[in-house]
């Protein structure tokens, strides 16, 4: 399974590719505010700085909602550097889009996902990654992680290429129980992937390794 980064924040970027198991990183209009980026200018170099700290897949959003505004935008986004992929909204003419962006040879990430209708149709128009919202689901009385599981079985039943990107993950639980369902990568905060380095009992033995060390020096 992947790990990607949900933030826009440089300094846990590095962390996460400092710990050794990066994969990618997401980010969206919302994390930028977050870090005080804004403005068109600001976001596209913030986009290359942060390509330039991971090795893999950079998600950058669309912010156009009509299918020449999408392309446009999407493509320019491409071009900034190899290793971004083009994360494009679950609406009609976002899946025109991503038909268009496969045609091309674009990487896209189909996101805003939060049925099994609609993962099935990003596969079909040939997005690379889905993102389906595990926490926003969960959020409103509805087990997101029932959708990883049909998507897995969708998606296994067809053979398609389309990698699970669950997204929205909040915490440690939601990695390891994603995991066990097979979705291909996950996105999340850097507390819920830091998260699962803890355990007391690792804690307490370390200690006790340590103090017994002590005892014969």
């Amino acid at each position: 399974m992947k790990f990607f980064i949900d933030t826009a924040n440089l300094n846990q970027i590095r962390e996460a590719q400092d710990l050794g198991v990066l994969d990618g990183v997401t980010t969206n209009p919302s994390l930028m505010a977050k870090e005080g980026i804004n403005g068109t200018n600001n976001i596209l170099k913030h986009y290359v700085d942060i390509c330039n700290i991971v090795d893999g897949d950079v998600s950058a959003e669309v912010i156009a909602t009509d299918f020449d505004g999408i392309v446009k935008e999407g493509e320019m986004l491409a071009s900034l550097h190899e290793q971004i992929v083009v994360k494009v909204p679950m609406i009609k003419d976002g899946i025109k889009a991503i038909k268009y962006f496969s045609d091309k040879g674009i990487r896209t990430n189909c996101t805003l996902v939060f049925s099994a209708g609609q993962a099935l149709l990003a596969a079909k128009a040939g997005a690379t990654y889905v993102s389906p919202f595990i926490g926003r689901l969960d959020d409103i009385s509805t087990d997101g992680l029932t959708l990883i599981e049909d998507i897995r079985s969708i998606y296994d039943n067809y053979s398609f290429e389309t990698e699970i990107l669950a997204a929205s993950v909040r915490h440690t639980m939601h990695i390891m129980q994603c995991a066990k369902i097979g979705a291909d990568v996950i996105t999340a905060p850097l507390s819920a992937i830091v998260g699962l380095l803890k355990h007391p009992l690792t804690d307490s033995g370390l200690a006790q390794f340590l103090a017994d060390y002590k005892k014969g020096n």
